[in-house]
């Protein structure tokens, strides 16, 4: 009798772990525009795409890694309409839905940071859906995530996720191996350890400059600026 109650336990628990589900997570901040940098000695965003591409390149590794991975892939909005209407004049929302389209991710438009803590805490059932992967691709500082820097106001935002805000983040809602990281500038030097307070999971960040320019010769991730190192 004794034997059957633990083997019915174990076979109780083995069917919990097994509905566990992981989810990959990217997030896309928003490009500069032209008319804030120009004048600058190294200006940003001179192709609208970055944080684009890149996004897009990785969600083909994760898939082609992890066939039917759930992935779920955030983009600040305001910051491609502004670009769209005032700079380029083409239709950069039809061709980031059509990222979503071709590789049949979830996509979620966001204006302001909490959304963003919104959708990691509640925006799936985390007691079944746990994040295993969290990447931000955008302009940063060494306290928080830019998500339209130089876009509605010159070398500056409006929208943002900063250090402070981070124990809003619920522990307990990425897997035990999530890999996180920030291709942003200069978030290894604060933000990774707040992060990692807050959410007691490690955060790869660089300790310096971050570089977008001639991502195709790269595959299109991100590099690294002359004596910048990924820290965490």
């Amino acid at each position: 009798m004794k034997f059957w109650l633990v083997a019915v336990f174990l076979l109780g628990f083995s069917v919990v772990r097994a509905e566990v589900e992981r989810e990959y997570i990217l997030l896309s901040g928003g490009p500069s525009l032209e008319e804030w940098e120009k004048y600058k000695a190294e200006p940003h965003d001179r192709w609208w795409g970055n944080f684009i591409r890149s996004a897009r390149v990785r969600i083909q590794e994760i898939q082609k890694k992890t066939p039917g991975a759930k992935i779920t892939w955030l983009v600040h909005r305001p910051s491609y309409q502004r670009r769209a209407v005032r700079q380029d004049k083409s239709d950069i929302i039809g061709n980031i839905v059509s990222v979503r389209d071709k590789y049949g991710v979830d996509l979620i438009w966001f204006d302001q940071g909490q959304e963003v803590i919104d959708y990691l805490n509640q925006g799936k059932p985390r007691d079944r859906v746990k994040i295993a992967n969290f990447e931000f691709y955008g302009h940063s500082n060494r306290a928080c995530f830019m998500f339209d820097y130089s876009n509605e106001i010159d070398s500056g935002s409006k929208s943002w996720l900063h250090e402070s805000e981070l124990s809003r983040i619920q522990r307990g809602i990425f897997t035990r191996d999530a890999f996180i990281k920030s291709w942003g500038c200069h978030s290894g030097e604060s933000m990774t350890k707040k992060w990692r307070r807050a959410t007691g999971k490690k955060m790869i960040g660089a300790i310096g400059k971050t570089d977008y320019a001639y991502g195709h010769l790269r595959n299109w991730v991100p590099g690294l600026s002359q004596g910048s190192r990924w820290g965490g």
